[in-house]
C-alpha cells in the first residue's frame, strides 16, 4: 500500500499538469491516513459500533447503484483561497465508476472493466489497473469508499464517534510509515440512511480535501455508456 501511494505522487510529479494533481489527491490521499487523539468537535465515542457495523453492511448490500452530485473543497497553505469543484459520480456494484468534475473545469475519471480511463482536455489516457499496483491502489480504494466498507480495511484502524444525527468513522494507518505523509479521514454518515454523507481528509501540515455528497439517488437505472469515454 504505501509502495501505491509513493508510486502515484511520484507519477502525479512527472505526468500530470497542477490541475490533475489536485483533482487526483483526493483519491490518493485516501490511501494513507494517521491517528489523532481528539474527539471531533459535535460527537461523543461510540463505545459499542458492532450496530453501526452491521447496519451498514445490510444498508450497502441493498445497493446496486448509486448516483450523486457532490460538492469537493481543497484547502492548500500556498493559497490564499481554497479550490471549490463539483460535479458528479455515478456507480455500478459491477464496480464501474465514473467521476465526473463539471466546474471549473470538465475532468473526468472511470474505473471498469479493469481498466482506468482519465479524460482532461479532450484527450483520453487508458490505465490496466490489475497490472499496475498504482492505479490498482487507486481503483480498491475507491471502490471501497463508495461500497462503504472501507472501515474493514485490516491495513486501518477505526475510531467511532456518535452524534445526535450522524456517525463518524475516523481511519489511521497501521503502517507507521505512513502517517508521515498524511494525517486522518473522517467519513461522516447519516444516522438514519446509513449514507456516507462527507469524507475529509487532512494532511499532517493541516492542507485538507473535503468532499460532500449531495442529491444522492440508489438503485436508480444509469447506462452503460457512462462507463464510456
Amino acid at each position: 500500500m504505501l509502495k501505491s501511494y509513493l508510486w502515484i505522487k511520484c507519477w502525479l510529479k512527472k505526468h500530470m499538469s497542477r490541475k490533475i494533481k489536485i483533482y487526483l489527491s483526493s483519491f490518493w490521499v485516501l490511501i494513507s491516513l494517521a491517528a489523532t487523539a481528539q474527539v471531533p468537535a459535535g460527537f461523543n465515542v461510540l463505545k459499542d459500533p458492532s450496530s453501526l457495523k452491521k447496519n451498514l453492511l445490510t444498508e450497502n448490500q441493498k445497493i446496486n447503484t448509486i448516483e450523486s452530485d457532490f460538492i469537493q473543497e481543497k484547502y492548500l497553505s500556498v493559497l490564499s483561497e481554497k479550490i471549490e469543484s463539483k460535479g458528479s459520480f455515478f456507480f455500478k456494484k459491477q464496480n464501474e465508476l465514473r467521476w465526473e468534475y463539471t466546474s471549473p473545469f470538465k475532468y473526468i475519471i472511470v474505473l471498469t472493466g479493469g481498466k482506468m480511463y482519465i479524460k482532461n482536455d479532450g484527450k483520453v489516457s487508458r490505465y490496466n489497473v490489475n497490472s499496475n499496483k498504482m492505479f490498482k491502489g487507486i481503483n480498491d480504494m475507491m471502490m471501497s469508499v463508495v461500497n462503504g466498507n472501507l472501515f474493514e480495511n485490516p491495513e486501518y484502524q477505526v475510531k467511532y464517534y456518535s452524534s445526535s444525527s450522524a456517525y463518524l468513522l475516523e481511519l489511521t494507518p497501521v503502517n507507521s510509515t505512513t502517517q508521515k505523509f498524511l494525517k486522518t479521514i473522517q467519513m461522516k454518515v447519516d444516522k438514519l440512511s446509513y449514507e456516507i454523507e462527507n469524507v475529509r481528509m487532512t494532511e499532517p501540515g493541516g492542507d485538507y480535501t473535503n468532499i460532500k455528497f449531495i442529491n444522492r439517488k440508489n438503485n436508480v437505472p444509469i447506462s452503460d455508456a457512462k462507463f464510456k469515454v
